[in-house]
């Protein structure tokens, strides 16, 4: 005896969430919970800062010129992320590989400028333990956070860059650039930069600049 009623037909998962993807909804969530993290951080050196009596002046110790180019090439890097994901919408695969090539230039030439700025604040003390400045003992916490929070957006940047390799990479196969929400990879990627170009300003103005 045959069955009279057809069995349901299966029903398609939506990968939208309102008007979104839901991979954009997923980064935008980690952007959230990490944005925190960075915030926390930041707090954490304001109190510190702010209550210690013996607490160095940043611009004494710091090269201030030398990051604040560092942090202009940064925010190059974001411009050029944003013809990266122009261009996947417009299908353009040798412009997409073009502007996330000199993003990636963008993101290794900040790291470069970080780790040249590690160097020499090692080398004329100023340590994750300790902070002298011309023989002068001051406050070891300045060190010690300044490390901190500025070591934790480098991971970010090193984070990104791989990322943004791993993105490459598939670009040079046309991947990206095949029309529809092909280009949805390299919208998640731009969305993940442009919150590490965002939280470096932010992190600039409260230790080299206030």
């Amino acid at each position: 005896m045959t069955d009279s009623h057809a069995a349901p037909a299966a029903v398609p998962v939506d990968p939208h969430v309102g008007a979104a993807t839901g991979g954009k909804v997923a980064m935008w969530l980690f952007i959230a919970q990490d944005g925190m993290s960075f915030g926390g951080l930041l707090l954490a050196y304001g109190i510190l800062r702010v209550t210690a009596g013996d607490w160095p002046v940043p611009e004494a110790l710091l090269g201030i010129n030398l990051t604040a180019i560092a942090t202009f090439i940064l925010i190059c890097s974001s411009v050029s992320m944003v013809f990266a994901v122009d261009a996947a919408k417009n299908r353009d695969q040798g412009g997409l590989v073009k502007w996330l090539m000199w993003t990636i230039v963008g993101g290794i030439s900040f790291l470069g400028i970080q780790y040249y700025e590690y160097s020499h604040l090692h080398d004329i003390g100023i340590t994750l333990t300790s902070t002298v400045h011309e023989g002068v003992v001051q406050n070891p916490l300045f060190g010690a956070t300044f490390y901190a929070v500025t070591g934790f957006h480098g991971l970010h940047v090193l984070s990104g860059v791989i990322y943004l390799i791993c993105i490459l990479k598939k670009a040079t196969t046309g991947a990206y650039t095949a029309g529809g929400i092909s280009h949805s990879p390299v919208e998640l990627v731009g969305l993940f930069w442009h919150f590490v170009d965002l939280v470096w300003i932010l992190v600039f103005t409260f230790i080299y600049l206030l």
